[in-house]
Protein backbone atom coordinates (compact mmCIF):
# COMPACT_ATOMS: atom_id res chain seq x y z
CA UNK A 1 0.00 0.00 0.00
CA UNK A 2 1.28 3.54 -0.73
CA UNK A 3 3.16 5.06 2.19
CA UNK A 4 3.39 8.63 3.41
CA UNK A 5 6.21 10.67 1.92
CA UNK A 6 7.23 14.28 1.38
CA UNK A 7 4.37 14.89 -1.09
CA UNK A 8 1.83 14.51 1.74
CA UNK A 9 3.39 17.17 4.00
CA UNK A 10 0.41 19.29 5.15
CA UNK A 11 2.67 22.34 5.31
CA UNK A 12 3.33 22.36 1.56
CA UNK A 13 1.89 25.26 -0.43
CA UNK A 14 1.75 25.98 -4.15
CA UNK A 15 2.59 29.02 -6.26
CA UNK A 16 -0.91 28.47 -7.69
CA UNK A 17 -2.66 30.57 -5.04
CA UNK A 18 -6.10 28.94 -5.42
CA UNK A 19 -4.62 25.61 -4.25
CA UNK A 20 -3.84 27.03 -0.79
CA UNK A 21 -6.00 27.75 2.24
CA UNK A 22 -7.72 24.41 2.72
CA UNK A 23 -10.82 25.22 0.63
CA UNK A 24 -9.88 23.65 -2.71
CA UNK A 25 -10.38 19.97 -3.48
CA UNK A 26 -7.07 20.12 -5.32
CA UNK A 27 -4.19 21.31 -3.14
CA UNK A 28 -0.63 20.34 -4.01
CA UNK A 29 -1.06 17.25 -1.81
CA UNK A 30 -3.71 15.82 -4.19
CA UNK A 31 -2.66 16.10 -7.89
CA UNK A 32 -5.36 13.98 -9.58
CA UNK A 33 -5.45 13.17 -13.31
CA UNK A 34 -8.09 13.79 -16.00
CA UNK A 35 -8.38 14.18 -19.78
CA UNK A 36 -9.56 17.59 -21.02
CA UNK A 37 -9.56 20.31 -23.66
CA UNK A 38 -10.79 23.91 -23.76
CA UNK A 39 -14.58 24.20 -23.92
CA UNK A 40 -16.02 24.45 -27.41
CA UNK A 41 -12.67 23.96 -29.07
CA UNK A 42 -11.47 21.36 -31.51
CA UNK A 43 -8.22 20.95 -29.59
CA UNK A 44 -6.86 17.47 -29.09
CA UNK A 45 -7.88 15.78 -25.87
CA UNK A 46 -4.90 15.45 -23.51
CA UNK A 47 -4.10 14.60 -19.95
CA UNK A 48 -4.07 17.18 -17.20
CA UNK A 49 -3.41 17.46 -13.46
CA UNK A 50 -5.62 19.53 -11.15
CA UNK A 51 -4.03 22.18 -8.94
CA UNK A 52 -6.41 24.61 -7.23
CA UNK A 53 -8.79 25.97 -9.86
CA UNK A 54 -6.29 25.32 -12.65
CA UNK A 55 -5.20 22.38 -14.83
CA UNK A 56 -1.59 21.59 -15.65
CA UNK A 57 -1.72 20.85 -19.37
CA UNK A 58 0.62 17.88 -19.39
CA UNK A 59 1.13 17.97 -23.15
CA UNK A 60 2.27 21.59 -22.91
CA UNK A 61 4.43 20.84 -19.86
CA UNK A 62 6.16 17.95 -21.64
CA UNK A 63 6.73 20.16 -24.68
CA UNK A 64 8.24 22.79 -22.40
CA UNK A 65 10.70 20.27 -20.98
CA UNK A 66 9.47 20.56 -17.40
CA UNK A 67 9.85 16.84 -16.65
CA UNK A 68 13.19 15.10 -17.00
CA UNK A 69 14.89 11.90 -15.85
CA UNK A 70 12.69 9.14 -14.46
CA UNK A 71 9.62 11.42 -14.57
CA UNK A 72 9.86 12.06 -18.33
CA UNK A 73 8.24 8.86 -19.61
CA UNK A 74 5.31 8.85 -17.13
CA UNK A 75 4.78 12.55 -17.89
CA UNK A 76 4.49 11.75 -21.60
CA UNK A 77 1.97 9.00 -20.78
CA UNK A 78 0.01 11.50 -18.66
CA UNK A 79 -0.18 13.86 -21.65
CA UNK A 80 -1.90 11.43 -24.02
CA UNK A 81 -5.59 11.45 -25.05
CA UNK A 82 -6.20 8.42 -22.85
CA UNK A 83 -4.44 7.53 -19.60
CA UNK A 84 -4.32 3.75 -20.02
CA UNK A 85 -0.57 3.78 -20.60
CA UNK A 86 0.00 5.82 -17.45
CA UNK A 87 -2.33 3.57 -15.44
CA UNK A 88 -0.40 0.47 -16.49
CA UNK A 89 2.90 1.74 -15.09
CA UNK A 90 4.34 0.49 -11.81
CA UNK A 91 3.51 2.31 -8.57
CA UNK A 92 7.17 3.29 -8.30
CA UNK A 93 7.12 5.10 -11.66
CA UNK A 94 3.81 6.78 -10.81
CA UNK A 95 5.21 7.89 -7.47
CA UNK A 96 8.20 9.39 -9.26
CA UNK A 97 5.91 11.49 -11.45
CA UNK A 98 3.91 12.58 -8.40
CA UNK A 99 7.10 13.77 -6.66
CA UNK A 100 8.18 15.67 -9.77
CA UNK A 101 4.77 17.34 -10.07
CA UNK A 102 4.77 18.19 -6.37
CA UNK A 103 8.20 19.85 -6.57
CA UNK A 104 7.31 21.74 -9.75
CA UNK A 105 4.12 23.16 -8.23
CA UNK A 106 5.41 23.99 -4.75
CA UNK A 107 5.98 27.54 -3.63
CA UNK A 108 9.45 28.67 -4.72
CA UNK A 109 9.79 26.06 -7.48
CA UNK A 110 12.32 26.81 -10.20
CA UNK A 111 9.77 25.42 -12.68
CA UNK A 112 7.16 28.08 -11.96
CA UNK A 113 7.85 30.27 -14.97
CA UNK A 114 7.82 27.36 -17.43
CA UNK A 115 4.76 25.68 -15.87
CA UNK A 116 2.75 28.89 -15.45
CA UNK A 117 2.37 29.05 -19.21
CA UNK A 118 0.96 25.50 -19.18
CA UNK A 119 -2.05 26.25 -16.95
CA UNK A 120 -5.64 26.15 -18.18
CA UNK A 121 -8.47 27.38 -15.88
CA UNK A 122 -10.82 24.55 -14.94
CA UNK A 123 -13.74 26.91 -15.63
CA UNK A 124 -12.68 26.96 -19.30
CA UNK A 125 -12.25 23.19 -19.67
CA UNK A 126 -14.43 20.29 -20.75
CA UNK A 127 -13.70 16.66 -19.97
CA UNK A 128 -13.98 13.26 -21.56
CA UNK A 129 -13.49 9.79 -20.13
CA UNK A 130 -9.95 9.55 -18.74
CA UNK A 131 -9.23 6.21 -20.38
CA UNK A 132 -10.60 3.44 -22.54
CA UNK A 133 -12.76 1.46 -20.13
CA UNK A 134 -12.44 -2.07 -21.45
CA UNK A 135 -14.58 -3.75 -18.81
CA UNK A 136 -16.74 -2.68 -15.89
CA UNK A 137 -17.67 -4.78 -12.87
CA UNK A 138 -20.07 -3.55 -10.20
CA UNK A 139 -19.74 -4.88 -6.66
CA UNK A 140 -22.10 -4.81 -3.67
CA UNK A 141 -19.77 -3.79 -0.84
CA UNK A 142 -22.18 -2.07 1.58
CA UNK A 143 -23.81 -4.54 3.95
CA UNK A 144 -26.21 -1.77 4.97
CA UNK A 145 -27.41 -1.29 1.39
CA UNK A 146 -27.69 -5.04 0.87
CA UNK A 147 -29.71 -5.36 4.09
CA UNK A 148 -31.99 -2.39 3.35
CA UNK A 149 -32.79 -3.70 -0.12
CA UNK A 150 -33.21 -7.25 1.17
CA UNK A 151 -35.75 -6.14 3.77
CA UNK A 152 -37.99 -4.79 1.02
CA UNK A 153 -38.02 -8.07 -0.89
CA UNK A 154 -37.29 -10.68 1.80
CA UNK A 155 -38.40 -9.26 5.19
CA UNK A 156 -37.66 -12.52 7.02
CA UNK A 157 -34.28 -13.12 5.34
CA UNK A 158 -32.91 -9.79 4.06
CA UNK A 159 -29.27 -10.78 3.68
CA UNK A 160 -28.48 -13.78 1.52
CA UNK A 161 -26.10 -16.30 3.14
CA UNK A 162 -23.21 -15.76 0.71
CA UNK A 163 -22.95 -12.00 1.30
CA UNK A 164 -20.63 -12.14 4.32
CA UNK A 165 -18.34 -14.67 2.63
CA UNK A 166 -17.84 -13.39 -0.91
CA UNK A 167 -17.60 -9.94 -2.53
CA UNK A 168 -20.69 -10.05 -4.75
CA UNK A 169 -20.42 -8.47 -8.21
CA UNK A 170 -21.80 -8.54 -11.74
CA UNK A 171 -20.37 -7.66 -15.15
CA UNK A 172 -21.81 -4.33 -16.31
CA UNK A 173 -21.80 -2.30 -19.50
CA UNK A 174 -18.78 -0.04 -20.11
CA UNK A 175 -20.01 1.67 -23.30
CA UNK A 176 -22.67 3.73 -21.48
CA UNK A 177 -20.31 5.13 -18.83
CA UNK A 178 -19.98 8.90 -19.25
CA UNK A 179 -18.07 11.70 -17.58
CA UNK A 180 -19.53 14.32 -15.23
CA UNK A 181 -22.02 16.53 -17.05
CA UNK A 182 -23.64 13.50 -18.67
CA UNK A 183 -27.31 13.98 -19.58
CA UNK A 184 -29.24 10.85 -20.49
CA UNK A 185 -32.74 9.91 -21.57
CA UNK A 186 -35.05 8.20 -19.13
CA UNK A 187 -34.70 4.49 -19.95
CA UNK A 188 -37.40 2.19 -21.26
CA UNK A 189 -37.81 -1.44 -20.38
CA UNK A 190 -40.29 -4.16 -19.52
CA UNK A 191 -42.23 -3.50 -16.33
CA UNK A 192 -44.64 -5.97 -14.74
CA UNK A 193 -46.82 -4.58 -11.95
CA UNK A 194 -47.63 -7.17 -9.26
CA UNK A 195 -51.29 -7.43 -10.25
CA UNK A 196 -50.70 -7.52 -14.03
CA UNK A 197 -50.92 -10.69 -16.11
CA UNK A 198 -48.14 -9.64 -18.47
CA UNK A 199 -45.41 -7.00 -18.65
CA UNK A 200 -45.50 -3.80 -20.71
CA UNK A 201 -42.74 -1.77 -22.34
CA UNK A 202 -42.66 1.76 -20.94
CA UNK A 203 -40.32 4.48 -19.63
CA UNK A 204 -39.11 3.86 -16.10
CA UNK A 205 -41.18 5.64 -13.46
CA UNK A 206 -38.78 4.70 -10.64
CA UNK A 207 -35.46 6.14 -11.68
CA UNK A 208 -32.88 6.13 -8.91
CA UNK A 209 -29.31 7.04 -8.05
CA UNK A 210 -26.58 4.89 -6.56
CA UNK A 211 -23.79 6.79 -4.81
CA UNK A 212 -20.63 4.73 -5.32
CA UNK A 213 -16.91 5.02 -5.82
CA UNK A 214 -15.26 3.79 -8.99
CA UNK A 215 -11.94 1.94 -8.69
CA UNK A 216 -9.75 2.27 -11.78
CA UNK A 217 -7.44 -0.68 -12.40
CA UNK A 218 -3.77 0.10 -12.93
CA UNK A 219 -1.24 -2.64 -13.70
CA UNK A 220 -2.61 -5.67 -15.50
CA UNK A 221 -2.41 -9.28 -14.41
CA UNK A 222 -1.94 -12.03 -16.97
CA UNK A 223 -4.78 -14.37 -17.82
CA UNK A 224 -4.62 -17.27 -15.37
CA UNK A 225 -2.71 -15.31 -12.71
CA UNK A 226 -4.50 -14.26 -9.55
CA UNK A 227 -3.49 -11.13 -7.63
CA UNK A 228 -2.65 -11.82 -3.96
CA UNK A 229 -4.36 -9.51 -1.49
CA UNK A 230 -1.05 -7.97 -0.39
CA UNK A 231 -0.30 -6.99 -4.01
CA UNK A 232 -3.83 -5.93 -4.94
CA UNK A 233 -3.39 -2.21 -4.37
CA UNK A 234 -0.39 -2.11 -6.71
CA UNK A 235 -2.99 -2.97 -9.38
CA UNK A 236 -5.23 0.02 -8.48
CA UNK A 237 -4.51 3.39 -10.10
CA UNK A 238 -7.05 5.52 -8.26
CA UNK A 239 -10.66 6.34 -7.38
CA UNK A 240 -13.46 8.45 -8.84
CA UNK A 241 -16.99 9.33 -7.77
CA UNK A 242 -19.51 7.08 -9.50
CA UNK A 243 -23.29 7.34 -9.98
CA UNK A 244 -24.72 4.05 -11.20
CA UNK A 245 -28.22 5.17 -12.21
CA UNK A 246 -30.88 2.46 -11.78
CA UNK A 247 -34.42 1.84 -13.00
CA UNK A 248 -36.07 0.20 -10.00
CA UNK A 249 -39.32 -0.79 -11.77
CA UNK A 250 -37.47 -2.53 -14.62
CA UNK A 251 -35.01 -4.30 -12.32
CA UNK A 252 -37.23 -6.78 -10.38
CA UNK A 253 -38.87 -8.28 -13.48
CA UNK A 254 -35.66 -8.87 -15.44
CA UNK A 255 -32.91 -9.60 -12.91
CA UNK A 256 -33.82 -13.21 -12.08
CA UNK A 257 -32.01 -15.50 -12.68
CA UNK A 258 -29.00 -13.79 -14.32
CA UNK A 259 -28.87 -10.40 -12.58
CA UNK A 260 -29.10 -6.73 -13.65
CA UNK A 261 -29.50 -5.86 -17.32
CA UNK A 262 -31.52 -2.96 -18.85
CA UNK A 263 -32.21 -1.49 -15.42
CA UNK A 264 -28.51 -0.70 -15.11
CA UNK A 265 -26.86 -0.43 -18.54
CA UNK A 266 -28.42 2.80 -19.87
CA UNK A 267 -26.08 5.26 -18.10
CA UNK A 268 -23.43 5.50 -15.40
CA UNK A 269 -21.53 8.70 -14.59
CA UNK A 270 -18.03 9.22 -13.20
CA UNK A 271 -16.25 12.33 -11.97
CA UNK A 272 -13.49 13.49 -14.34
CA UNK A 273 -10.61 13.56 -11.81
CA UNK A 274 -8.95 10.31 -10.73
CA UNK A 275 -7.53 10.66 -7.22
CA UNK A 276 -4.55 8.31 -6.98
CA UNK A 277 -4.08 5.74 -4.25
CA UNK A 278 -0.88 7.52 -3.21
CA UNK A 279 -2.78 10.78 -2.66
CA UNK A 280 -5.17 8.88 -0.36
CA UNK A 281 -2.37 7.47 1.86
CA UNK A 282 -3.00 9.90 4.78
CA UNK A 283 -6.62 8.77 5.04
CA UNK A 284 -6.14 5.07 5.65
CA UNK A 285 -8.37 3.40 8.23
CA UNK A 286 -8.47 0.01 9.95
CA UNK A 287 -10.74 -2.60 8.41
CA UNK A 288 -12.54 -5.50 10.08
CA UNK A 289 -15.77 -7.42 9.79
CA UNK A 290 -17.96 -7.06 12.88
CA UNK A 291 -17.31 -9.46 15.71
CA UNK A 292 -19.42 -12.54 15.23
CA UNK A 293 -19.48 -12.27 11.43
CA UNK A 294 -17.55 -14.79 9.32
CA UNK A 295 -13.97 -13.69 8.86
CA UNK A 296 -12.65 -13.46 5.27
CA UNK A 297 -11.11 -16.55 3.74
CA UNK A 298 -7.28 -16.46 3.63
CA UNK A 299 -7.09 -15.16 0.03
CA UNK A 300 -9.18 -12.13 1.15
CA UNK A 301 -7.28 -11.48 4.35
CA UNK A 302 -3.93 -9.93 5.29
CA UNK A 303 -2.43 -8.00 8.17
CA UNK A 304 -1.99 -4.91 6.00
CA UNK A 305 -5.61 -5.01 4.79
CA UNK A 306 -6.81 -5.27 8.38
CA UNK A 307 -4.53 -2.47 9.58
CA UNK A 308 -5.25 0.07 6.83
CA UNK A 309 -7.42 -1.40 4.08
CA UNK A 310 -10.22 1.06 4.77
CA UNK A 311 -10.36 4.62 3.44
CA UNK A 312 -11.91 7.55 5.30
CA UNK A 313 -13.73 9.29 2.42
CA UNK A 314 -16.77 11.47 3.10
CA UNK A 315 -19.39 11.23 0.35
CA UNK A 316 -22.58 13.17 -0.32
CA UNK A 317 -25.33 13.28 -2.93
CA UNK A 318 -27.31 16.43 -3.68
CA UNK A 319 -30.27 17.11 -5.97
CA UNK A 320 -31.02 20.20 -8.05
CA UNK A 321 -34.62 20.12 -9.26
CA UNK A 322 -35.84 22.39 -12.08
CA UNK A 323 -37.61 24.56 -9.45
CA UNK A 324 -34.45 24.89 -7.35
CA UNK A 325 -32.50 25.76 -10.50
CA UNK A 326 -35.03 28.40 -11.58
CA UNK A 327 -34.96 29.98 -8.13
CA UNK A 328 -31.13 29.95 -8.15
CA UNK A 329 -31.35 28.05 -4.85
CA UNK A 330 -28.54 25.70 -3.79
CA UNK A 331 -28.95 21.98 -4.42
CA UNK A 332 -30.45 19.99 -1.55
CA UNK A 333 -28.46 17.28 0.18
CA UNK A 334 -30.04 13.85 -0.02
CA UNK A 335 -27.45 11.84 1.88
CA UNK A 336 -24.07 11.90 3.62
CA UNK A 337 -22.01 8.75 4.12
CA UNK A 338 -18.44 7.47 4.40
CA UNK A 339 -16.52 4.79 2.49
CA UNK A 340 -15.36 3.39 5.85
CA UNK A 341 -18.74 1.66 6.10
CA UNK A 342 -17.94 -0.69 3.18
CA UNK A 343 -17.98 -4.40 4.05
CA UNK A 344 -15.25 -5.24 1.51
CA UNK A 345 -12.14 -3.19 0.66
CA UNK A 346 -10.85 -2.23 -2.77
CA UNK A 347 -7.99 -4.71 -2.35
CA UNK A 348 -10.45 -7.51 -1.60
CA UNK A 349 -12.42 -6.60 -4.72
CA UNK A 350 -9.31 -7.01 -6.88
CA UNK A 351 -8.17 -10.19 -5.10
CA UNK A 352 -11.58 -11.81 -5.53
CA UNK A 353 -12.04 -10.65 -9.13
CA UNK A 354 -8.77 -12.33 -10.13
CA UNK A 355 -8.73 -15.42 -7.90
CA UNK A 356 -10.12 -17.48 -10.78
CA UNK A 357 -7.45 -16.17 -13.17
CA UNK A 358 -9.52 -13.32 -14.64
CA UNK A 359 -7.18 -10.80 -16.29
CA UNK A 360 -7.81 -7.16 -15.40
CA UNK A 361 -6.50 -4.46 -17.73
CA UNK A 362 -5.36 -0.85 -17.17
CA UNK A 363 -8.47 1.33 -17.27
CA UNK A 364 -10.94 -1.37 -16.24
CA UNK A 365 -13.47 0.03 -13.79
CA UNK A 366 -14.73 -1.63 -10.61
CA UNK A 367 -17.76 -0.07 -8.92
CA UNK A 368 -17.97 -0.39 -5.15
CA UNK A 369 -21.74 -0.71 -5.19
CA UNK A 370 -24.04 1.67 -3.32
CA UNK A 371 -22.15 2.92 -0.25
CA UNK A 372 -24.99 3.27 2.24
CA UNK A 373 -24.08 3.76 5.88
CA UNK A 374 -25.74 2.33 9.00
CA UNK A 375 -28.43 5.03 9.40
CA UNK A 376 -31.28 6.07 7.12
CA UNK A 377 -29.79 9.52 6.49
CA UNK A 378 -26.64 7.83 5.19
CA UNK A 379 -28.50 5.61 2.70
CA UNK A 380 -27.25 6.21 -0.83
CA UNK A 381 -30.21 5.41 -3.06
CA UNK A 382 -33.78 6.71 -3.17
CA UNK A 383 -35.15 3.18 -2.86
CA UNK A 384 -33.65 3.16 0.65
CA UNK A 385 -34.17 6.82 1.56
CA UNK A 386 -37.89 6.57 0.71
CA UNK A 387 -38.35 2.95 1.93
CA UNK A 388 -39.24 1.69 -1.51
CA UNK A 389 -41.23 4.82 -2.38
CA UNK A 390 -43.43 4.80 0.72
CA UNK A 391 -41.91 7.88 2.39
CA UNK A 392 -41.04 10.66 -0.08
CA UNK A 393 -37.93 12.73 0.53
CA UNK A 394 -38.84 16.29 1.57
CA UNK A 395 -36.70 19.06 0.06
CA UNK A 396 -36.12 22.48 1.68
CA UNK A 397 -38.29 24.31 -0.89
CA UNK A 398 -41.32 22.14 -0.12
CA UNK A 399 -40.87 19.77 -3.06
CA UNK A 400 -40.85 16.02 -2.58
CA UNK A 401 -39.05 13.26 -4.41
CA UNK A 402 -39.86 9.58 -4.35
CA UNK A 403 -37.96 8.89 -7.58
CA UNK A 404 -36.05 11.15 -9.96
CA UNK A 405 -38.11 13.34 -12.28
CA UNK A 406 -37.23 14.71 -15.71
CA UNK A 407 -34.90 17.69 -15.42
CA UNK A 408 -33.45 16.63 -12.06
CA UNK A 409 -29.69 16.97 -11.72
CA UNK A 410 -27.82 14.86 -9.17
CA UNK A 411 -24.43 15.99 -7.85
CA UNK A 412 -22.01 13.68 -6.03
CA UNK A 413 -19.11 15.07 -3.99
CA UNK A 414 -16.35 13.43 -1.99
CA UNK A 415 -13.51 14.61 0.23
CA UNK A 416 -11.00 13.47 2.84
CA UNK A 417 -9.96 15.46 5.89
CA UNK A 418 -8.40 14.75 9.25
CA UNK A 419 -6.12 16.55 11.72
CA UNK A 420 -2.50 16.55 10.57
CA UNK A 421 -3.28 16.12 6.87
CA UNK A 422 -4.21 18.47 4.06
CA UNK A 423 -7.85 18.20 2.98
CA UNK A 424 -8.25 16.76 -0.53
CA UNK A 425 -11.33 16.20 -2.66
CA UNK A 426 -12.70 14.54 -5.77
CA UNK A 427 -14.48 17.46 -7.43
CA UNK A 428 -18.03 16.75 -8.59
CA UNK A 429 -19.90 14.03 -10.49
CA UNK A 430 -22.94 15.60 -12.17
CA UNK A 431 -25.71 13.96 -14.18
CA UNK A 432 -29.11 15.12 -15.47
CA UNK A 433 -32.24 13.15 -16.34
CA UNK A 434 -33.82 13.97 -19.71
CA UNK A 435 -37.30 12.88 -20.85
CA UNK A 436 -37.62 9.46 -22.44
CA UNK A 437 -36.89 9.41 -26.16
Amino acid sequence: MPQLNETHDPGLTSWVASANGGQSDFPVQNLPFAVFRRQGSQEAWRGGVAIGDQIVDMAAAVQAGVFTGDAAEPARAAARPTLNGLMGMSPQRLSGLRKALSKALQTGSASQAALQACLVPQAEAEYTLPCRIGDYTDFYTSVHHATNIGKQFRPDNPLLPNYKWVPIGYHGRSSSIGVSGQAFKRPRGQVKPPDAEQPVLRPSARLDIELELGVFVGQANALGDSVPIDQAESHIFGLVLFNDWSARDIQPWEYQPLGPFLAKNFASTISPWIVTMEALAPFRAPFAHPEGDPQPLPYLSSAANSAEGGLDIQLEALIETPKLRAAKAPPARMTLTNYRHAYWTAAQMVAHHTVNGCNLQPGDLLGTGTLSGPTLDSACALIELTTGGKNPLKLPNGEQRTWLEDGDTVILRGWCERPGAARIGFGECVGTVLPAG
